[in-house]
């Protein structure tokens, strides 16, 4: 680690020297954190179908959130650089909107099933059109999720990554989602959260009169 690095912030150093806590920090910080991703931390993104991120807007209003895709959806350029796609959603664009103001980002990646281990991402973030020159990529599949086209790419530069240790990672074993007996008994993701909106009556369509055209006299003559 070298005195350019993000790591250690003051707020970290701080609470190290009030819980004595610097050893440990100092081992931590020397043997864990790199600058880029090493060949391990290169071959563990291709292989993970999930990420959280995090981001805050440029006064420090945070959000967190989720990304899921096939394994690789996330494409390591190379030791400094990844990017991901994001599709069409609910419209917010809350982690993107953070993006625009303010480039700093943090991904975690977690290993569920297997290695129950999981790596810290922090860099900045650029958000790339999809129809930019830029955006494709030799190394991006072409059709990652099928049937589904990007709105944006999210470029990452790396600063820092770092092993999340094993301990409370739980044992989850992918399964295919089960089919609920009864469908109706869950609320739409819509109204999982918050009250239902009130039904609409139907719409009744407007009786119209049927259009009655003037008679045609007797002697009008015919063309």
């Amino acid at each position: 680690m070298t005195a350019s690095h993000p790591a250690p912030t003051p707020g970290e150093r701080a609470l190290q020297a009030h819980l004595a806590t610097q050893e440990r920090a100092q081992s931590f910080y020397s043997r864990q954190v790199h600058q880029s991703l090493t060949p391990a931390m290169r071959d563990f993104i291709g292989a993970q179908s999930m990420m959280f991120i995090s981001t805050a807007s440029s006064v420090g209003h945070c959000d967190a959130s989720f990304r899921g895709g096939p394994p690789g959806f996330v494409t390591v350029l190379d030791d400094g650089t990844l990017t991901y796609p994001e599709y069409r959603g609910n419209g917010v664009l809350a982690s993107a909107g953070n993006i625009a103001e303010n480039p700093h980002i943090g991904l975690l990646f977690m290993d569920f099933t297997h290695h129950h281990i999981g790596l810290h991402i922090n860099g900045t973030a650029a958000l790339v059109a999809a129809d930019d020159p830029c955006a494709p990529h030799t190394l991006i599949p072409e059709d990652s999720a099928p049937g589904r086209r990007p709105e944006l790419w999210i470029r990452i530069t790396v600063q820092e990554a770092y092993v999340h240790c094993s301990k409370h990672i739980p044992h989850l074993e992918p399964a295919l989602r089960p089919r609920r007996p009864h469908p109706d008994q869950r609320p739409k993701d819509s109204d999982y959260f918050t009250v239902p909106a009130p039904a609409q009556p139907p719409t009744v369509p407007y009786a119209q009169e049927p259009h009655r055209y003037p008679a045609v006299p007797q002697n009008a003559p015919l063309y």
